[in-house]
C-alpha cells in the first residue's frame, strides 16, 4: 500500500506530536512537526507538504480557538490549495461550525479514535485527486493517438481498434 506524502502536525503539546507521528508512521511518507505555528508559514514555504494537521490553542489557558483560525487564515492565504484539519479538546458546534466556514478541511477532537484520525486525513487527500470522467479520458486517448499518427485518421483507427467512421464521429463530439 503506497503512503501519502507529507503531513505537517502543529500542537504545542509534545506527547500529542509523539503519539500523532506513531499513528500516522505507516500512513505517510514523511511527518513533520512543529510546538509552535510560528514557523507554519516558513515551513511550508521550504517544504512540499500535502495536508496539516492544526491545533487550535497554544496560549496556556486560551481555549476559544481564535489562534487556530488565525493560523488557519494566515495558510489559506498563502497555501490555498493546501488542506488543513483542525484539532482541539475543546470541542464545540460553533467552533467546528466557524473552522469550516473559514475554509478547514476537517474537524477533529482530542482524544482521537486512531482509525477515525486516519480515515479523516484520507478522506480530505483523496478529496483532492482530480477523478477525470470516461469521456474526458477517451478524449485524451484520441487526441494523443491523433498526434502519434499525425493527423492520419485512418491509421489512428486502426490503432485504437476501431473503424475510421467510428473515429471521425467520436472526434465530432471532442
Amino acid at each position: 500500500m503506497s503512503k501519502y506524502g507529507t503531513i505537517l502536525i502543529v500542537d504545542d503539546n509534545t506527547s500529542i506530536l509523539t503519539a500523532m507521528r506513531y499513528v500516522l508512521d505507516g500512513t505517510f511518507e514523511r511527518i513533520l512537526m512543529l510546538t509552535q505555528p510560528d514557523n507554519i508559514l516558513k515551513t511550508m514555504a521550504q517544504e512540499e507538504i500535502d495536508i496539516v494537521l492544526l491545533d487550535m490553542n497554544f496560549t496556556l489557558g486560551v481555549n476559544s480557538g481564535q489562534e487556530g483560525l488565525f493560523w488557519l487564515r494566515a495558510i489559506q492565504k498563502q497555501h490555498p490549495q493546501t488542506p488543513v484539519v483542525l484539532l482541539t479538546a475543546y470541542a464545540d458546534v460553533s467552533l467546528a461550525v466557524k473552522g469550516l466556514k473559514s475554509g478547514a478541511a476537517d474537524f477533529i477532537t482530542k482524544p482521537w479514535d486512531n482509525d477515525e484520525l486516519i480515515r479523516k486525513l484520507k478522506d480530505v487527500l483523496d478529496m483532492q485527486q482530480e477523478i477525470v470522467s470516461l469521456d474526458e479520458v477517451e478524449k485524451e486517448h484520441i487526441r494523443r493517438t491523433l498526434d502519434r499518427c499525425h493527423g492520419n485518421l485512418t491509421q489512428a483507427a486502426e490503432l485504437l481498434g476501431i473503424t475510421r467512421q467510428t473515429l471521425y464521429n467520436k472526434m465530432k463530439r471532442l
